[in-house]
């Protein structure tokens, strides 16, 4: 293998992979970051272009384009992967500073050209310049449990590896220069550059790749949502919240951990929504969303299981503890009215009917949310906005007992 041929066949990867990138963006256009890493990747084609013309090309202009393409391929992937993990735009101090060190790159290069002529220095000029960038998106990436999002271990893994591999480079280049030049070192030193260009070339294609999975992790993690999130109120919708139901379940008969439900209905919907129109009554949902996610702690699981109604289970909470926050909730709604949720609606009162309840063992998801919406409705018939605890009919282990007795002097 000869370089000539590995360069031209990074180039015609580089392009071949643009290309690719380009039409997934075309179909794709959401996917953050994306539009960035076309760019990069299409600076990384023009760099092997460049060093197949180089020969065409006066030394200072082939240098130039060269070490830019380069420097604009790696800082262009860094701000697609900022852009993926959804981090915020880089302040413009940032930025004028990475244009005052491409600027720096440039310059040192012409100096090692036309001044100095050190063609290393160039070498190892845009190996560290590159290396940094590719650590940058590596550390940038590598971010969340690894078993929810492996894409992006995969593809910070290999943008690593390669940005190391860049600060390696001018050293295996050191050692292979011969201090006489004869055939056995020349042939070592073509051996070492081939062995750099098919890595560049290696590097493009498994980049490509990362990307493209981290596409489909995007893409997969939209559809999930869509499959689990109600996309009015933000919450789990009924399919979800009963599969994580189970599983809790699941959990608090292993660890006998005890497990609150609360199911919620809001008093006098429809009179809302015939009053103010559907579009207050969607607003009306949402307030109250936030507002009962201010009582909640980071595990408890919220979901709305059709219209007005919503649930909630407390993992690890006890009778006390429920009771505690169904009246936080029923409180907080009751004194945060709703404001300026339509033209001609100055204000809007609202109160919610809370059922609570503790997992018995034995029970099915439906059979505790059935006793749930039981101690509802008998909040309903005793005058709405309060908060009502039925006991269940085969609570074996002493305390569950407890925990309701506990509910009970709380309410």
């Amino acid at each position: 293998m000869h370089s000539p041929t590995l360069i031209i066949t990074a180039a015609i990867f580089a392009a071949l992979i643009t290309g690719v990138l380009y039409a997934v963006l075309c179909f794709n256009r959401d996917i953050p970051g994306l539009r960035l890493w076309v760019w990069s990747f299409f600076a990384a084609s023009l760099t092997a272009i460049n060093l197949l013309l180089s020969d065409l090309l006066p030394e200072v202009l082939s240098v130039i384009f060269a070490q830019g393409s380069i420097a604009a391929a790696t800082t262009v992937c860094w701000l697609g992967s900022r852009s993926y993990m959804g981090l915020k735009p880089l302040p413009r101090r940032w930025l004028s500073a990475i244009g005052r060190g491409v600027v720096l790159l440039l310059g040192l290069s012409i100096y090692y050209t036309t001044v100095s002529l050190i063609p290393g220095a160039r070498f190892v000029l845009a190996s560290g310049y590159s290396g940094v960038f590719f650590l940058l998106t590596a550390r940038t990436v590598a971010k969340g449990d690894i078993r929810l999002v492996p894409a992006r271990y995969l593809f910070a893994s290999i943008v690593g590896i390669h940005g190391l591999f860049l600060f390696i480079r001018p050293v295996l280049f050191k050692l292979s220069q011969p201090s006489v030049i004869d055939g056995a070192d020349s042939a070592f030193m073509d051996l070492i550059s081939q062995f750099v260009v098919l890595e560049a070339n290696v590097a493009v294609v498994a980049t490509a790749f990362g990307v493209l999975v981290l596409a489909n992790e995007h893409i997969t993690t939209a559809l999930r949502r869509l499959a689990e999130i109600d996309p009015l109120t933000q919450v789990f919708n009924r399919r979800a919240f009963l599969l994580l139901l189970d599983k809790a379940i699941s959990s608090s008969q292993r660890t006998h951990a005890l497990l609150p439900v609360l199911l919620i209905d809001l008093d006098h919907f429809k009179t809302i929504n015939d009053t103010w129109g559907h579009r207050a009554g969607d607003d009306v949902l949402r307030h109250f969303v936030q507002l009962a996610n201010r009582c909640l702690r980071k595990d408890d699981v919220m979901g709305r299981l059709g219209g007005e109604e919503f649930a909630i289970f407390l993992p690890n909470a006890d009778g006390p503890g429920a009771a505690a926050v169904a009246e936080h909730v029923r409180a907080l709604v009751e004194a945060q009215s709703l404001k300026g949720a339509v033209a001609d609606c100055a204000e809007i009162r609202l109160t919610v009917s809370i059922g609570v309840v503790l997992y018995a063992a034995g029970e099915s998801g439906d059979t505790v949310l059935h006793r749930a919406d039981e101690a509802m409705y008998l909040a309903k018939q005793h005058g709405r906005n309060r908060v009502e605890w039925l006991a269940g009919g085969d609570v074996a282990c002493a305390s569950h007992n407890k925990a309701a007795a506990g509910i009970e002097s709380c309410i």
